[in-house]
């Protein structure tokens, strides 16, 4: 890892835009379906409603987007990513690109500011949440969903796979700055919102089993998506091989009927109102 903050800074950013570049497909037919479970809970607790002026930030393939345009909210939506934005406009959302923590909308805009698994991919959480701030109105509601420090057995599933294969995980592998990280719990989430200048800040683990198949989980990572698919595919053939088998192993572990596994998970959900 860089020494200089702001390069370790640059250098996580940098690696997270490429990682998501060029596969919204993916993630849509694999963990966007993981990250779907939260987004009622996450509406509930921003209070969107019909009316509710609404700003999605990393839409993604725009799951929450749609979910609050279905309870009648005025949405906007952007992404980092041009081809998460493409996906997101197809699916009838009004997404654009923009990157956090610059967002181009003036001071005091919406009622709600949405983050489904945001803030874990960006460099720096704190400047991300003062912006997201500032675009909401006085006394509008946020909340956020993030992987904590608490990991469901499902979570694990691929990096057992990984160990037991014998995978070698690659050494630039990105990881935030530990001088922008936070504690990753219900109380260490609600304590950043506090931090950012939110007020009647709370957080709570959420926990469920997430339906999917053993090729549709796998799909993910073959297909370079998230941090276990940088694993996947940095792999020689005949390592890659071996995890594709030890994860079909263990992944019986999870077996919920003839071809559906059920993997437990779990996040966090914090949320709060701007002062």
């Amino acid at each position: 890892m860089p020494d200089d903050p702001t390069q370790a800074t640059e250098t996580f950013d940098t690696a997270e835009r490429t990682m998501w570049a060029g596969r919204a497909d993916a993630y849509a037919a694999s963990f966007a379906l993981l990250c779907a479970h939260p987004v009622e809970r996450l509406l509930d607790a921003g209070e969107v409603n019909a009316g509710t002026y609404v700003l999605d930030v990393g839409t993604g393939t725009g799951t929450a987007a749609l979910a609050a345009l279905a309870r009648g909210a005025r949405v906007r939506a952007v992404d980092a990513d041009a081809g998460m934005v493409a996906a997101a406009r197809a699916a009838g959302v009004e997404a654009q690109v923009a990157v956090l923590p610059e967002l181009p909308f003036p001071d005091g805009q919406f009622d709600v500011v949405l983050g489904n698994f945001v803030i874990n991919h960006v460099g720096r959480p704190r400047a991300a949440l003062a912006e997201l701030r500032r675009v909401l109105k006085p006394g509008g509601r946020i909340a956020l969903t993030l992987w904590g420090a608490r990991r469901g057995a499902g979570q694990e599933l691929f990096g057992r796979a990984f160990a037991a294969a014998g995978a070698v995980v690659p050494e630039d592998l990105h990881r935030l700055d530990p001088a922008e990280d936070f504690g990753r719990t219900a109380d260490g989430f609600a304590e950043l919102l506090t931090e950012a200048g939110f007020a009647d800040a709370e957080a709570v683990e959420l926990e469920w089993d997430h339906r999917t198949t053993v090729d549709e989980w796998w799909s993910g990572p073959a297909a370079g998506v998230a941090t276990a698919g940088l694993i996947v595919t940095s792999q020689e053939e005949g390592t890659l091989v071996r995890i594709r088998q030890e994860y079909a192993r263990l992944a019986g572990e999870f077996a919920a009927g003839e071809h559906e596994l059920a993997l437990p998970h779990i996040a966090l959900l914090a949320c709060g109102r701007a002062r």
